[in-house]
C-alpha cells in the first residue's frame, strides 16, 4: 500500500462508496418489500429535510450516496492503518467496520430519530428496525473491503 496517490484513494473511495450503499440500499429495500419491517433508509433519511414524502427518496439517495463516500474514505484510513494483507483480512476488516457502523447508527436511529421524524411512518424504530440498519451496514462494510481488495490497493 506504498505510493497511493490522492486521485487514487479518491477514486476508491467513490467507486467503494457508491457500490457500498447501493448494496445496503438493495438490502433495506428488500427487508421494506419483504413485509418484516420498515427499513427505507433512503425515504426516511431524504423525509427529514422534505418534511413529506415528497421528493424524499431523490434527495435521500443522494445523501446516502454522498455520506457512503465520505464513509468509505474512512473506511479507507482504517485500511491503511490495519494494512490487512489478503482477501479474508479485506474482509473481516469492513465487516467489522461495518458492524460497528451498524450498530451506532441503529442506536442513533432508535434513540434520537425516530422519535422526532417529520413522518409518522417512521417514528416507529424498534429494535427490528435497528437490526435491519445493523444488517444493510454489514453489507455496506463487506461491498467496501471488497472494492477496496479489487481495484484499491
Amino acid at each position: 500500500m506504498d505510493n497511493i496517490s490522492f486521485i487514487h484513494v479518491v477514486w476508491v473511495a467513490v467507486c467503494a462508496g457508491i457500490i457500498g450503499t447501493a448494496g445496503m440500499e438493495f438490502a433495506l429495500q428488500g427487508i421494506t418489500k419483504s413485509g418484516i419491517v420498515n427499513a427505507d433508509m433512503t425515504r426516511a433519511l431524504g423525509s427529514l429535510f422534505t418534511k413529506s414524502r415528497k421528493y424524499s427518496y431523490r434527495i435521500g439517495i443522494i445523501l446516502q450516496a454522498i455520506s457512503g463516500i465520505i464513509f468509505a474514505f474512512i473506511y479507507i484510513f482504517a485500511f491503511l492503518l490495519i494494512n490487512p494483507h489478503d482477501f479474508i483480512n479485506f474482509i473481516g476488516v469492513g465487516i467489522l467496520m461495518g458492524f460497528i457502523q451498524g450498530t451506532v447508527v441503529g442506536f442513533v436511529l432508535v434513540a434520537a430519530v425516530a422519535e422526532n421524524h417529520p413522518l409518522p411512518e417512521f417514528r416507529h424504530a424498534g429494535f427490528s428496525v435497528a437490526l435491519a440498519h445493523w444488517a444493510g451496514h454489514l453489507v455496506y462494510g463487506f461491498l467496501v473491503s471488497v472494492v477496496f481488495y479489487l481495484i484499491g490497493f
